[in-house]
This record gives C-alpha cells, structure tokens and sequence, in this order.
C-alpha cells in the first residue's frame, strides 16, 4: 500500500459520514499531480474516439479502482457500495428524474429562451434511435450503464472527492462542487451550448441529490438513469 494520495494536515470539511469530515487540509503533492492526471483521462479519453461502443468506460473505472486501491481506498470511500442500495433512493432518484425533466423541459429553457438566445441542442449522436425500437433499446441500456452509472461514479465519485482533497480546507467541497459540475457540463460539449448549460444543472441536481444522501450514489444513479431515459425517449418518439 503506499502513502495517501495527500498528505493530511490540519483544516478541512465534509459531510460527517465521509472519510473528510475530519477537519484535514491536504498538500498538493507528486501524487495529487497523478490524481489530477487521472480527473484528465476521465475527461478526455472518451472524447479520442479510440475506443468504440463505449468501451472507454471499462478502462476508466478499472483505472479509477486501481487508483482507490493504490490509496488503499474501495468505491465506497466515494460513494458507492452494493451494500447501499435501497428502494427508497430508487423511489426518490424516479420522482427527481420527473420533476427535474418538466421543469428543465417546461419551465426553465421556455424563460431562458426569452432572455437569450440559444440554438437547439446538437442531437445528431441520437438521430439513429428515433422510430427505431432496437437501437432506442440499446442506447437506453447504454444510458443506464455510462450516463447513469459510469458518470457518476466518475464525477460526482473520484472526481470530486479528488478535488476536495486537492483543494483542502473548509471551502473544499463547495467549490469541488462547482468545479466538478463545470467539468461535467463541458464533458457534453458536443451538444451544443443548451446541452452544456442542460448537464451543468442536471449535473448539480444530481449532485445535491447524492450529498444530500449522506454521499449515496445510488440516488444520483437512479436520478441520472432516468432522467436520461426520459430524454432518449423523447427523442425516439420524435419530440426532439
């Protein structure tokens, strides 16, 4: 096992059921440069276009457990555990997924557009599933898997307690916060700016949900999973 990817020293801030909730503040050091390498393949890799079919995300999560596991972490450490699942974030992440798509859909975009303008969103990746019941299933499953699972274990997991570690302090999770859904937002570049502006709040909704939950994945996984099958369905039956 070798040292922590930071060096703990005295203030800091988190939720009181996660490892940082010991007021700590961490040096930037020689590891931190290799977890902010890792935040940077998260990112960009996906977007190479080297591995086909979403492959990319099984390299990215073997990567993110080796690197939990160098520090002699598990993924519950960043908020994931088999262990808690329950119906009640299933329930909850449904609801929020609803609630958040008709306002999103409904009431936040219709006032935003009477502000500034905004081109419609670059769905050009998707125009393959409309009216098409195959493939609307297989990039369902796709969205369950990468948008729902894979993300979130990606940003909302290892990138943000990263950069709280990083940043140190009692400040820490707040702008880890901001900066991992800015990240997030710029991660969906492709769409479009209403697509960025679109996962920049999704991404904080999703977020605040998993905070808010005791650092729970799961609801932000359900949260997430089926926002996104709301989307794709959308888009299937030819609203978008």
């Amino acid at each position: 096992m070798v040292k922590s990817l930071f060096n703990p020293n005295l203030d800091g801030s988190a939720s009181p059921d996660h490892p940082l909730s010991e007021k700590k503040v961490f040096t930037f050091n020689r590891q931190g440069i290799f977890s902010i390498l890792g935040i940077l393949c998260i990112i960009f890799i996906p977007h190479t276009g080297i591995f086909p079919f979403f492959s990319y995300s099984i390299l990215l999560t073997f990567m993110i457990w080796w690197m939990l596991k160098l520090n002699g972490e598990k993924f519950s450490y960043i908020g994931f555990s088999f262990k808690r699942f329950s119906f009640h974030a299933m329930v909850t992440g449904v609801l929020c997924a609803i609630v958040f798509f008709v306002f999103m859909q409904y009431i936040f975009f219709p006032l935003l557009h009477k502000i500034i303008y905004l081109p419609p969103p670059n769905l050009d990746d998707f125009k393959f599933i409309r009216n098409n019941a195959g493939n609307y299933i297989f990039i369902l499953l796709m969205g369950w898997i990468i948008g729902g699972f894979y993300e979130e274990l990606a940003f909302h997991g290892f990138i943000f307690t990263s950069l709280e570690k990083i940043l140190g302090g009692k400040q820490a999770m707040i702008l880890g916060f901001f900066i991992t859904n800015t990240l997030f937002a710029l991660y969906h570049l492709q769409l479009g700016t209403q697509g960025v502006i679109n996962a920049f709040v999704a991404g904080c909704a999703y977020h605040a949900l998993m905070l808010n939950s005791k650092r729970n994945m799961w609801y932000a996984f359900f949260f997430h999973g089926f926002f996104d099958t709301i989307a794709l369905t959308y888009i299937y039956l030819g609203y978008w």
